[in-house]
């Protein structure tokens, strides 16, 4: 089963993180933190079951180690374009990552000129950009918002001021 993530505030209700359901489930039954908010989804066990948080808050004031860059990955690459191909958009499980202006024409390694890309299209484009091969991009790349997740309508409250 895959769960979804959780926002975890400060004490003062400040966003500083985004952890995975199990662990935010985790830091609210060891009292680290608190639940603010809660999704309609219960996790069990053989002796309880227990609700599964949208948002937590610490109970002690954290310092926030606030990187306002997202860390580039390649499965940030994929996450941010949904594992679609952003020249013809086939949705698959073996996608590459495609510099649109190629490395060896001055490319950067960046988030605003990295994309997914399939096997045949990235074989198509070869060392070219998109307009030379006569390729168009579904999406424009671009750098992600807020480490690169979907936003969730529960988080909605508490991110109004840290959205990017």
């Amino acid at each position: 089963m895959d769960l979804p993530r959780a926002l975890v505030l400060n004490v003062s209700y400040q966003p500083v993180h985004i952890c995975g359901a199990r662990r935010a489930l985790v830091l609210v039954l060891s009292g680290v933190a608190e639940s603010v908010a809660d999704r309609n989804l219960r996790l069990r066990s053989p002796s309880a079951e227990f609700v599964v948080p949208a948002v937590i808050r610490l109970r002690q004031f954290l310092q926030p180690r606030w990187q306002p860059m997202v860390r580039l990955s390649r499965k940030g690459i994929l996450t941010r374009d949904t594992h679609t191909c952003q020249y013809c958009g086939r949705r698959a499980s073996d996608l590459t990552v495609d510099h649109v202006l190629p490395r060896s024409r001055g490319g950067r390694t960046a988030w605003t000129n990295l994309v997914t890309c399939c096997d045949q299209c990235n074989a198509r484009k070869g060392n070219r950009t998109p307009a030379e091969a006569g390729m168009r991009l579904i999406r424009r790349p671009n750098r992600p918002p807020l480490y690169g997740y979907a936003l969730d309508p529960l988080w909605e409250p508490y991110i109004v001021f840290w959205k990017s």
